[in-house]
């Protein structure tokens, strides 16, 4: 391009993280675990799936002790999950906690959704995970007093219909479609 003097496109030039999120949020999934203390003291990690576009929660699962081969087991049911309901990734926003072993990252690679790593102590570049994790911890953790696994995955799946019913009657108000009902 030099040789012949011709210029760089803009588009060419950078894509920013927000311009790849606008662009991609219809393919786009971001998950995280967030730590729940029960009333024992006892701690126990939770594993929730964003999709972008429907802003459709799947809660998969919660242990005190996440093991490589766990996460593994719930990359499989995610990817049966989203099967079920029609939908179509291509990347999945993951940081890079070591629960994420390399079959995990096999596992969605299979089934041609590209992990996107976020950088190294950059909560932004995972935000829309980030915020449904504090609003999960405002609405159900900072209310209730959780005993068990058994206990908490009820209660945050019904906090998580809640807030989708809520942001459901929202749109509606505000004239945009509706995202998808989990």
């Amino acid at each position: 391009m030099k040789e012949h003097v011709i210029a760089q496109s803009p588009a060419r030039v950078h894509t920013t993280w927000a311009d790849f999120l606008r662009d991609q949020a219809g393919v786009l999934l971001a998950c995280d675990f967030f730590e729940v203390r029960t009333l024992t003291g006892a701690r126990l990690y939770v594993f929730a799936v964003i999709e972008h576009a429907t802003r459709r929660i799947h809660i998969l699962g919660a242990t005190a002790h996440p093991t490589g081969q766990w996460v593994t087991q719930l990359g499989r049911n995610l990817l049966m999950d989203l099967h079920e309901g029609g939908t179509t990734a291509m990347f999945l926003i993951r940081d890079r906690d070591a629960k994420f072993t390399e079959a995990f990252d096999t596992v969605l690679t299979d089934a041609a959704i590209q992990v996107v790593t976020t950088g190294v102590r950059i909560p932004r570049m995972n935000s829309l995970m980030e915020r449904w994790i504090q609003t999960c911890r405002r609405e159900l953790l900072d209310r209730t007093l959780i005993w068990n696994q058994a206990h908490l995955l009820p209660r945050a799946e019904r906090v998580r219909d809640v807030l989708q019913r809520t942001s459901t009657t929202s749109d509606a108000r505000a004239g945009s479609s509706p995202p998808a009902a989990a």
